[in-house]
């Protein structure tokens, strides 16, 4: 409950901080609390997904970054496409906006090509699709 309190969790990473916390318990008893918490709906894996993706968005992390990370926490696939979205207009925004942040307003359209290469791979580091990032970059 305590771990619950604090943030959402994925019913893998519940298990697996259980686990962490006490290595003395079978598996099996970690696995019935878990999924008594999730029967009283204490925890919900969608509840997790929303969270989580609005989070990351929130700290500028584009489509495949979020959705790798919640494929680390084993997440359904079902319950990932209900709140990401690939082509939803809201990724270029989401561009705009951290390429702006991270170089002070300039225009692409005014960098050099060795400037415009930093951003592509940062911004593909960060998980955003380079049709998102280009298209972000047109738009500024």
């Amino acid at each position: 409950m305590d771990y619950l309190a604090r943030r959402e969790h994925s019913f893998y990473e519940l298990k697996k901080k259980l686990h962490t916390k006490f290595p003395q318990v079978k598996t099996d008893l970690i696995h019935d609390v878990v999924h008594a918490l999730r029967v009283e709906n204490l925890q919900n894996d969608e509840r997790f997904v929303e969270s989580y993706s609005r989070y990351r968005k929130s700290r500028g992390f584009g489509y495949r970054h979020i959705r790798h990370a919640l494929k680390l926490r084993k997440v359904e696939n079902k319950q990932v496409d209900k709140y990401l979205v690939l082509n939803d207009s809201e990724w270029v925004e989401l561009a705009m906006s951290v390429i702006r942040k991270k170089w002070g307003g300039r225009r692409p359209a005014e960098m050099t090509s060795i400037e415009r290469s930093k951003i592509i791979r940062f911004m593909e580091s960060r998980g955003f699709l380079f049709s998102q990032i280009d298209q972000a970059m047109t738009l500024l």
